[in-house]
């Protein structure tokens, strides 16, 4: 739905976010019957995957966990993971009727009467007893504070903006960060440009066996601590380490993926580090990850002295309303599908104990 206008609307759950968080809590929600309204920034379906550059085919996905209800069958995996996803996404909702309003861009949630939330955008204002926040990352590229990134003459981008390697050739690259993209987009730059360079601050670790259930758990153990101590997350993919595949193998054999410590500062031609050593670049890429989309909670004063929101399960310590799907350890395809349903129960027995009733 587009180009439309709401007065207060009055609904039992708000939605915020149709990317996989999103959609799986809204799917949750309708098998429960309790009335909701889903709203996305996004221009159509797809979530964050909608702008993900063209070369990260389908079959280059990490982790890719299909939707409750409806699997993901067929697809190319040399088509991009734009396309692929996206339209996945499209016909989950048209199966199961979901009804996204988008774009809908939520600018603030605060306190309303009766113990309800006001859910506020420039489409109009919502009014809720409960609300799912299912915003993700990609809209908060996290970019890191270096001297002299003032006065690179280079160009720098995020991978937020990666256009994909063919606007590298011939350039002399450094990419920052430790993650998987930082990994994909040096093996694939590396083809066309005259020079990469790897930095991280910290030494990448690789995996070289298979990644099973009882690792996962331990890994999502990990971010979920750093959650119940109220503190910011960290992705479930940074205690995990990096998959030691085929491509991988070739980068660390050709040099390619033959890391860097952090340099010390930027200059007007490159980078400097700390023992007088330079590097003359032309393009720095910021693979240095992102952060939660979560400014339009700040009325409601969730956060604590620690930076991040505490959550028991999805639900926020601060405000038993409120749930974060795809936060912390539910950032994951799966994570987030599991989390879905847990929030939907939650806001079920909340809906029931506050009278609001289920129709």
């Amino acid at each position: 739905m587009n180009d439309f206008a709401v007065q207060d609307v009055d609904v039992d759950v708000v939605v915020v976010g149709a990317g996989q968080a999103g959609l799986s809590s809204a799917y949750h929600l309708a098998r429960a019957g309790i009335p909701h309204v889903v709203l996305d920034h996004a221009p159509r379906p797809g979530g964050a995957w909608q702008f993900r550059w063209p070369s990260l085919t389908y079959g280059k996905v990490h982790g890719m966990h299909a939707l409750p209800g409806m699997e993901l069958t067929g697809a190319d995996p040399l088509r991009p993971s734009s396309e692929v996803i996206a339209e996945y996404f499209a016909a989950y909702e048209d199966r199961f009727g979901l009804h996204v309003r988008r774009p809908v861009d939520v600018t603030a949630v605060r306190d309303g009467a009766d113990g309800r939330l006001l859910v506020e955008s420039r489409s109009g204002t919502w009014s809720a007893r409960a609300l799912i926040n299912a915003t993700g990352t990609w809209d908060r590229p996290f970019w890191p504070r270096y001297p002299g990134q003032e006065l690179f003459r280079g160009r720098q981008l995020h991978t937020a903006n990666y256009p994909g390697p063919g606007e590298f050739t011939g350039a002399r690259v450094i990419v920052v960060g430790g993650g998987t993209s930082a990994v994909q987009h040096l093996l694939e730059i590396a083809e066309v440009a005259a020079e990469t360079t790897w930095v991280t601050r910290r030494p990448p670790v690789f995996r070289d066996r298979s990644f099973g259930e009882e690792q996962g758990r331990a890994a999502v153990a990990l971010v979920e601590e750093r959650v119940r101590q109220g503190l910011p997350p960290r992705s479930v993919v940074s205690v995990t380490g990096l998959p030691l595949n085929e491509a991988v193998r070739g980068g660390l054999e050709s040099g390619v993926l033959d890391r860097r410590p952090m340099f010390d500062h930027l200059t007007r031609t490159g980078a400097a580090w700390s023992d007088g050593s330079r590097m003359e670049a032309d393009v720095i890429l910021w693979a240095t990850g992102f952060r939660p989309a979560i400014d339009h909670l700040a009325p409601l004063r969730l956060r604590e002295p620690g930076g991040g929101i505490r959550l028991d399960g999805t639900r926020a310590v601060r405000d038993e309303r409120i749930h974060l799907v795809g936060y912390g350890p539910s950032a994951s395809t799966i994570g987030a599908n599991r989390a879905g349903g847990a929030a939907v129960r939650e806001i079920h027995r909340l809906l029931t104990r506050t009278g609001a009733g289920i129709h």
